[in-house]
């Protein structure tokens, strides 16, 4: 049996990192033919070592590089290229099926797109990808017989409840409304003056998922659930109104289908991505995932609540953003990055992030989103607003 080749578009992060674990235990399966990092040297010379692909990448020339020196030290014949020529170019490869991007930010969207221009299956990680330029990459995929395949648990669960033989970018029959849910993230319980003393150590400890800080701050400001309703209407073309998000503290359920018949069904599973993961790579088929079996009794109860948008208010942001359309969405993720960030550096408060990107939404609410162009100087546009915004308010 040939195995199925595989390039890893952020192999250090989580995601990256729970994929080479689920292949680990299937190398009869698949082969790993290109790896890449932005500037963990380390990590992606151990990954090197273990899995040696055909190809490395690295963000930055000086990492590259660096890598380059380790991997001849250590006799691995590994190609390592760097910058997002490198990343478009292992997107691409011949002998690569499967594509992972798994690039947090607008930084996976240009890798994405290569990976889709050339007909892959790709799993789909990269929610910023979708909510920046989602029309446009489902227009390519349509083009080329990309498919797209979602790794976000919420949006796996989704695809593994849709109607048998459903395939992404087509509105599913007979189905009425999907139903998102949520942990709540770390503040689901707290007050404002609460949340007006959250530090970034604090907002990255998520109870129930292990995951980055930037994707672990977004679920305790709710924008991640908003990303996530962005990106379910553009995956799934269903229209914002027929998108909801619940509370689930218990991360057990990770998202329902309602039909036309009132039926719902929901995907059930421990919080471990490996089973989203390992369900995108197996695809259409099933195999084992490593993740521990889930025990209703053991859990006992599940809870559900409806989420509070005034206390959460990035959750508003994203409705509006998509009801908005043309870069609206763009607009949003460019501004939610730069604000996350400057939260992590201490540069301003959790409470001020969804008041900045409000602020930039307002500003550039109309841009046009038609091409790729277009989607990346709202992108930039957005950023500096953003930035600027931050620097006012930090002198």
């Amino acid at each position: 049996m040939q195995k199925c080749g595989i390039s890893i578009l952020g192999s250090t992060g989580s995601i990256g990192q729970n994929t080479l674990n689920v292949i680990s235990q299937h190398q009869e399966m698949f082969e790993v033919i290109a790896l890449s990092a932005n500037t963990n040297v380390e990590k992606i010379f151990e990954q090197c070592h273990q899995f040696t692909p055909a190809f490395a990448v690295m963000a930055e020339p000086d990492a590259a590089q660096q890598l380059r020196v380790l991997l001849e030290t250590s006799h691995l014949d590994i190609h390592v290229l760097s910058g997002e020529e490198g990343l478009c170019f292992i997107a691409q490869l011949e002998q690569v099926t499967k594509v992972v991007c798994a690039i947090v930010g607008s930084a996976g969207l240009l890798s994405t797109l290569s990976a889709v221009d050339a007909g892959k299956q790709i799993l789909i990680a990269n929610k910023e990808a979708l909510v920046m330029a989602g029309d446009l990459l489902l227009e390519r995929a349509a083009n080329t017989g990309a498919i797209l395949l979602p790794v976000d648990s919420e949006h796996n669960a989704l695809f593994q409840c849709m109607p048998a033989n459903y395939l992404t970018g087509k509105r599913p029959d007979g189905v009425s409304r999907l139903i998102l849910t949520a942990s709540g993230g770390p503040f689901l319980h707290a007050s404002q003056e609460e949340l007006r003393q959250v530090t970034p150590e604090m907002a990255c400890k998520h109870p129930n998922w292990k995951m980055g800080k930037k994707i672990t701050v977004d679920c305790a400001t709710l924008m991640n659930k908003g990303l996530e309703v962005i990106e379910a209407s553009k995956l799934f073309q269903m229209p914002p109104a027929a998108i909801d998000v619940i509370i689930h503290p218990q991360s057990i359920i990770h998202s329902l289908v309602e039909y036309l018949d009132g039926s719902q069904l929901a995907q059930l599973g421990t919080p471990d991505m490996r089973i989203p993961i390992t369900h995108c790579l197996s695809w259409p088929e099933r195999r084992t995932s490593g993740a521990k079996a889930l025990s209703l009794t053991d859990i006992g109860q599940l809870e559900f609540l409806t989420p509070n948008e005034d206390k959460f208010k990035c959750l508003s942001l994203a409705y509006e953003a998509i009801h908005i359309g043309k870069a609206a969405p763009t607009v949003l993720n460019a501004s939610n990055e730069v604000a996350v960030q400057a939260f992590l550096n201490k540069e301003m408060r959790f409470v001020q992030i969804a008041t900045i990107i409000e602020k930039v939404l307002q500003k550039f609410f109309d841009l046009s989103a038609q091409t790729l162009d277009d989607i990346l100087m709202a992108d930039k546009l957005a950023r500096e607003k953003t930035f600027n915004l931050i620097q006012s308010i930090s002198h």
